[in-house]
């Protein structure tokens, strides 16, 4: 999961916001995407009009366009992409890559006219906002006989599902329970180079968390500082988020490429070392393969982890517009998203049941878990390199 985030500039907030306009219509057709509403900046979400919306003439269309390319940073795309080939008999292929380096390919693409990628999974909302959009590489497309089944807050750009990054631990060292039981603990002495994570300037959502937690969830953080050590928080920081962030930065934490490094700092069977870390959903797979011993803090307050979301995505310029466009149908559906639920899920549209998987010590997603808010996309594009930069500079 994740990918490389590179150094993205600041841009004016105003410019940006206009991605998350309304919808006009549309209808299954060869042209190449949706690009911008008349006299707008930026594209908007289209949605089919009701009344015309014909799926069956959609997945004629599709056909007669004879495959698909669709990149995801999950390596499910690939059962994705073979079921909705099983279903619909047009082939396509689903690829694994790290969202930065999607975000540089499908702009180059875009530039020189030669699409390969026809859409994409995305899990990088800033970049999504505040680059690709606006410069018309993508554009958003819902499905009219699927729409609302999709909150208005989550069309544009369009939620397919939700994951998690959680705060984990090892139950054969502590078993008594998760050893902390406050964010702010992890800054602390105690935990001092003992808390492992994805090297955040190399893994988006991680960037985007702190940015999220620095605009909409100040008051939580202060609580809970409070709750922990007695006395109100005092910082110099513009929020208690970048006060958080500066002393994990500080306190040397073991840093990652890949989540894969820290479920075996934390909980591998030859672990002795006491660790918290944080990882993806997706690894509680290797509690059974790989005979790991991992639990969630579930006593963490204010929150076990956070959810991170996934977007669809159609290239402007793809050459396969209506199968891209059926993708995205089937991928709203249960049948379509259940293949990147394995490791659980809470899928973009209302109408589809959650995924049956919880990592264990996760009780109730909603509730235990930080999630991001959509109207603050393209503040935290704009806030990334700040953000970038107060994690540099307080780890070094």
């Amino acid at each position: 999961m994740g990918g490389t985030q590179r150094p993205v500039p600041r841009i004016a907030l105003a410019a940006l916001v206009a991605v998350l306009a309304g919808a006009a219509a549309c209808a299954p057709s060869s042209q190449q995407g949706g690009g911008a509403a008349p006299g707008s900046a930026t594209p908007s979400a289209v949605i089919d009009d009701a009344a015309s919306f014909d799926l069956d003439a959609l997945v004629a269309a599709a056909k007669k366009e004879g495959s698909l390319t669709v990149y995801d940073s999950s390596g499910d795309i690939t059962k994705v992409a073979k079921a909705f080939s099983a279903k619909y008999g047009i082939k396509t292929t689903g690829v694994k890559n790290k969202v930065g380096d999607t975000l540089e390919k499908m702009t180059r693409e875009n530039q020189a006219d030669n699409v390969t990628i026809d859409m994409t999974l995305y899990e990088d909302g800033p970049s999504l906002v505040g680059e690709l959009l606006p410069q018309k590489v993508v554009h958003t497309w819902i499905p009219a006989d699927l729409a609302d089944g999709v909150a208005a807050a989550n069309r544009s750009p369009l939620l397919v599902l939700s994951k998690a990054n959680v705060w984990v631990y090892n139950p054969k060292l502590f078993p008594k329970g998760c050893p902390v039981d406050n964010i702010w603990d992890l800054v602390g002495p105690e935990w001092k180079g003992k808390v492992s994570l994805q090297d955040p300037l190399g893994k988006p959502n991680i960037v985007e968390w702190f940015n999220q937690m620095s605009n909409g969830a100040d008051q939580a953080l202060r609580d809970a500082y409070k709750a922990n050590s007695g006395e109100e928080l005092k910082t110099s920081q513009k929020s208690a988020a970048e006060e958080w962030v500066v002393g994990l930065a500080k306190n040397h934490p073991v840093l990652t490429s890949a989540d894969d490094d820290v479920a075996a700092a934390v909980a591998s069977p030859k672990q002795t070392q006491p660790r918290i870390g944080l990882v993806s959903n997706a690894k509680f797979r290797d509690v059974e393969e790989k005979n790991y011993s991992m639990r969630v803090c579930d006593t963490l307050k204010p929150w076990s982890g956070y959810l991170y979301p996934k977007y669809s995505a159609i290239a402007t310029k793809t050459k396969h517009p209506n199968a891209a466009k059926l993708f995205t149908h089937f991928i709203l559906t249960e049948e379509g998203i259940t293949h990147e639920m394995g490791a659980g899920g809470i899928p973009g549209s209302t109408a589809v049941k959650q995924g049956s998987f919880t990592p264990d010590g996760l009780k109730d997603w909603n509730k235990e878990l930080f999630a991001f808010d959509p109207k603050y996309l393209a503040k935290d594009f704009a806030d990334t390199e700040a953000m970038q930069d107060l994690w540099r500079i307080s780890h070094s």
